[in-house]
């Protein structure tokens, strides 16, 4: 993989990943680790990628703008659990593969504290005062990134939201607020890993268009064709944000519910139109009930198929 993000090309060979969440029992600590590694062995995928599930509760005191200045920085002992499985993967696994972990941005981590509605509101209401609480998850993620790099990890998966179509009222919020918070981990990270993917999480809405995104760090870009007025080719991603592409296979399309030849068929075709250096995969998680033999059907077939030259 390292390789392949240097530039070079692989003759008949389409890297691919899919990612899922592995449900109660297996959301952090050793079983975690046991699960994403039979998870990567079984699918024969090309790197592991860590899911984040040491995720804020909410936080019942937030009912006003001003209350954000309140939240309690969550520090190394909060992400114990989810370092853990971090630990056991690198020790299992990075000798043979590129080890990632997933990072939700500062602006998602708020939205798990209050709901995104409330948080919404709030920004819209008094964004100077909801900064003091991104400021402190900023800060309490920066300790988890430094961890994670500390225990060996190869890159992250830095997830971001907040630029979706009609999200804010007032679109300069995402720049104003959300973006400079996004960039402190993903900036940080661009200079202390070698491989990181950028996701532009179309989880909660659709985009009118990524141009909030094309200077975010990151090797590879993952996001979805789809925006919310037209479809955009994976060539014309690459070409928007300047490094390879990763996606190509709506999440909730053939890949969960297609015959196997079905599935073949759209991989070829999603290969054909790609651009050379691509990685195939969803446009974002799939389905947690996926069946994982179907999915190392997928990755078989994209590592038979060569990208264009």
């Amino acid at each position: 993989m390292l390789r392949w993000v240097a530039g070079e090309n692989i003759p008949n060979y389409t890297p691919a990943a899919f990612f899922l969440h592995f449900g109660e029992g297996y959301k952090t600590g050793s079983a975690a680790a046991k699960r994403h590694l039979e998870f990567f062995r079984q699918t024969d995928m090309d790197f592991v990628k860590i899911q984040f599930e040491q995720t804020y509760s909410r936080q019942e005191f937030l009912r006003k703008p001003a209350d954000w200045s309140k939240l309690k920085l969550a520090g190394l002992d909060f992400y114990e659990p989810q370092l853990q499985t971090v630990r056991e993967l690198v020790k299992a696994e990075k000798k043979n593969s590129l080890v990632l972990m997933t990072l939700y941005s500062p602006f998602m981590c708020a939205g798990h504290c209050a709901g995104a509605p409330l948080l919404l509101q709030h920004l819209e209401e008094n964004p100077e005062a909801v900064k003091k609480g991104l400021e402190i998850l900023t800060e309490s993620q920066m300790l988890f990134v430094r961890a994670c790099i500390k225990e060996g990890v190869d890159g992250f998966y830095a997830s971001t939201q907040g630029g979706e179509a009609g999200r804010f009222r007032n679109p300069a919020i995402f720049n104003q607020y959300i973006k400079p918070y996004d960039l402190v981990s993903m900036k940080e990270v661009a200079t202390a890993c070698p491989f990181n993917i950028l996701h532009v999480c179309d989880y909660v809405a659709p985009y009118s268009s990524y141009d909030n995104y094309q200077d975010y760090p990151g090797h590879v870009v993952n996001c979805n064709v789809k925006l919310n007025n037209r479809v955009i080719s994976g060539q014309e991603i690459t070409g928007l944000f300047k490094r390879p592409f990763m996606g190509g296979m709506d999440r909730h399309g053939i890949i969960g519910t297609g015959t196997p030849a079905q599935i073949e068929a759209e991989i070829r075709q999603v290969v054909k139109n790609s651009p050379r250096r691509l990685i195939l995969g969803a446009d974002c998680t799939v389905e947690a009930d996926t069946s994982w033999d179907r999915l190392r059907q997928a990755i078989a077939v994209a590592h038979q198929v060569g990208s264009p030259a």
